[in-house]
């Protein structure tokens, strides 16, 4: 028997319909690169995105042509997160921190006809200039500078639209954006998006076990919009048609927070990284800022419990999500159970940290040789996905077939446990962890530790091969400003909480640690300075 359901496409046209006609007063913010602040209202980035999509089409854009994005976050970058999928375009968002050669390699894999691109951006495109073959490049004047003749001025090529258009019919299994894994280990990997797939992943956004995203809420996503789709946080506001503020290229600590004191932010998303920074400021200058109550999303890696509850002190709320680009992202999400909602504060904090449970439609399982860990908190294994915004592919790699099952489920590379009630802790990435002795060292429960510390700012933990062992923990750590304690007062710390064997065998001091492009620690380079250790036997 079939069900008398409307075939109703889940399509970006629908969120884009409803910003436009249920919240056309709602302000969208963006800085610009002058600091100044650009305002307008949702009406005027539904009647501009659906200009850049008729203008894309007289262009001569086809179905599933790509176009490429090397741009900020602002208001520009939202009308071609919307008028390029609409059009029957697909979104190719450029992740302007990577390598030139990484940059070049992505566009030309990807097959970008057209690239939109900012004007203060112009000198990386330069970069890439000789080894790409877009066919038209447009360029966004944020610096109000004219453009080169050489390319076309955005607001020029969305003047030859004539304001008259008309949506295709769309399929909600097209492909609405394509975003890049960082290519920490090997090139970059595509991820392809439809329209069904992010369509369902912004609900989830607006759930309240999930983020909670809201009509009422100030949203100021901090997560470049060129990293896995923002996290979808801007398709979520959209949909919803909450206030966004957008940062453009200013994400130091300082100006997010006059954004965050000047807007009344209610929900703002990041990596630890900007976490860290913003909590260093509010202690440097206490009372400078007035804030309003907020939500903290964090992604990209765990929160160290100690971040938590300095944000907490601030007011700031932290849920935690975890995912891949794989997972458009969000594939756990940290919430407290109902249960729990009495529970001390620092037992709280210790939930927050951990990944969380699987949001619905998302299954997980983790999984070690003899099959699928217990519900111990202790038995590693890999953990694996599958749902409708999980990848079931590469986009173009048809030789890529390890990073999924026989039985179709995709493998993340991070290891984790699961504890009595279903919540996954990532331990590590499989790379990452240190095997000594045949025993398994989680570096990561190592750095968390490490910058509970109230001298420590930053620490990573990497394996060192050893003669003997196979290898050990080294800590490479960047202490605060002022700090005096030293390697025995740091080994002595983590000894309340971890066994002898598993403490780092050194520590290293550093100005600062390498990240990758998305601000995750980046272990690899690590590994490679440190390859050459040299044990005292």
């Amino acid at each position: 028997m079939q069900g008398t359901m409307m075939k109703y496409p889940l399509t970006l046209q629908h969120s884009l319909e409803r910003a436009g006609k249920l919240f056309p007063r709602v302000e969208i913010l963006s800085r610009l690169p002058n600091h100044s602040l650009h305002r307008y209202t949702y009406a005027d980035f539904y009647r501009r995105a659906r200009l850049l999509a008729e203008a894309l089409q007289k262009a001569g854009l086809k179905r599933g042509d790509r176009v490429g994005t090397l741009m900020w976050n602002h208001y520009a970058h939202l009308e071609a997160y919307f008028g390029i999928p609409v059009s029957g375009g697909v979104l190719q968002t450029l992740n302007l921190r990577l390598a030139a050669h990484d940059l070049a390699y992505i566009a030309n894999h990807a097959g970008d006809r057209f690239l939109i691109v900012d004007d203060i951006l112009l000198p990386l495109y330069d970069k890439i200039k000789s080894a790409v073959k877009f066919e038209r490049v447009i360029v966004v004047p944020l610096t109000g500078n004219p453009v080169s003749r050489e390319y076309q001025s955005y607001e020029d090529f969305l003047a030859t639209a004539s304001g008259d258009f008309t949506y295709p019919a769309l399929d909600e299994d097209e492909a609405a954006s394509l975003c890049y894994t960082s290519g920490t280990t090997g090139a970059p990997k595509g991820v392809t998006y439809t329209h069904r797939s992010v369509m369902l992943h912004s609900f989830l956004l607006t759930t309240v076990d999930n983020f909670g995203i809201c009509n009422a809420d100030v949203l100021l996503p901090v997560v470049s919009m060129f990293h896995v789709n923002g996290w979808g946080l801007s398709y979520a506001a959209a949909m919803v048609g909450c206030k966004q503020v957008l940062p453009g290229p200013y994400l130091d600590a300082e100006s997010l927070l006059e954004l965050f004191e000047g807007e009344k932010v209610t929900v703002a998303g990041g990596v630890p990284t900007i976490w860290f920074n913003v909590v260093d400021a509010l202690e440097k200058h206490p009372g400078r800022w007035k804030l309003s109550p907020m939500r903290v999303l964090i992604g990209g890696a765990a929160p160290p419990e100690a971040l938590i509850h300095k944000l907490h002190q601030y007011n700031m709320r932290v849920i935690q999500g975890w995912g891949l680009t794989e997972s458009s992202p969000q594939a756990t999400t940290s919430r407290l159970l109902a249960h729990m909602q009495d529970w001390p504060t620092d037992e709280k904090h210790k939930v927050t940290a951990k990944a969380g449970l699987p949001v619905p439609f998302v299954e997980m399982r983790v999984v070690h040789q003899a099959g699928e860990v217990p519900r111990d908190g202790t038995t590693m294994g890999e953990v694996q996905l599958r749902g409708p915004w999980v990848a079931a592919q590469y986009y173009n790699a048809p030789e890529e077939t390890d990073k999924w099952t026989e039985d179709g489920w995709f493998r993340s590379g991070d290891v984790g446990t699961l504890d009595a009630q279903g919540y996954l802790k990532i331990v590590d990435r499989t790379k990452d962890l240190i095997k000594s002795g045949g025993e398994w060292i989680s570096s990561v429960d190592l750095e968390n530790a490490l910058v509970a510390h109230p001298q420590v700012r930053e620490a990573a933990v990497i394996a060192v091969p050893h003669p003997k062992w196979q290898e050990r923990p080294v800590a490479v750590v960047v202490m605060r400003d002022g700090a005096n304690a030293r390697e025995n007062e740091l080994r002595e710390f983590l000894s309340a909480r971890f066994a002898k064997w598993q403490l780092p065998d050194a520590f290293i001091f550093t100005d600062e640690l390498p990240h990758t492009s998305t601000g995750k620690l980046l272990k690899m380079e690590l590994r490679r300075r440190y390859r050459d250790w040299r044990w005292e036997l």
